[in-house]
């Protein structure tokens, strides 16, 4: 008997001022569910409780390392069989942990913000040398964050094995969690 090597976990992350309960997170729960890899969808601590602005780096970085820990001891594994990622905000948050050092299986970013908009002078890329893990980006043709171009040229620099896969949509891939979902749960059954 083969024994499982993919991801055993996987804590989502919501954008800023999002929260766990965001469309998107739901819909890639449900479906990474049925490959029996146990989901947890974590809040920040300030829109958690009822703050508009996100919280700061440390704030997120710190929540995103704990919410790893947690599940990994709940399953019985180490935090390398845990992917981590997210929305947006959520999702660069989850980055910036795996490139100071948290052991994880892989990173699942959706609609990573490559810089604010209007604004690509503004990257926030510079982590981006330090990510070894397989990492799946999953961004909309037309957002404002990162165009196609900006991240095949940013996403070069990552050391780790990267997926990019592009749909419809701007940033918020509005009506688009279905197709979003099914993208992750297929790159993720690929690591197994």
């Amino acid at each position: 008997m083969k024994k499982k090597t993919g991801p055993a976990g996987l804590v989502l992350t919501p954008g800023a001022s999002a929260r766990r309960d965001h469309s998107a997170l739901v819909a890639i729960d449900a479906q990474v569910t049925t490959l029996g890899v146990a989901v947890e969808r974590v809040d920040f601590p300030g829109p958690a409780a009822g703050k508009k602005r996100p919280d700061p780096a440390d704030v997120c970085i710190a929540t995103v390392r704990t919410a790893t820990a947690e599940l990994a001891g709940r399953l019985g594994v180490p935090t390398a069989r845990i992917a981590i990622g997210g929305r947006s905000m959520g999702g660069r948050m989850c980055s910036m942990a795996a490139a100071e050092g948290l052991a994880v299986a892989a990173l699942v970013l959706v609609s990573y913000p490559l810089h604010p908009p209007g604004r690509p002078e503004r990257l926030r890329t510079d982590h981006f040398p330090d990510l070894r893990v397989p990492c799946l980006f999953v961004s909309g043709r037309r957002d404002a964050f990162g165009s196609p171009e900006e991240f095949e040229r940013e996403v070069a620099a990552i050391p780790g094995p990267v997926t990019r896969v592009l749909v419809d949509g701007d940033h918020g891939l509005r009506n688009r969690d279905t197709e979003v979902a099914g993208i992750v749960t297929d790159w993720l059954r690929g690591l197994a």
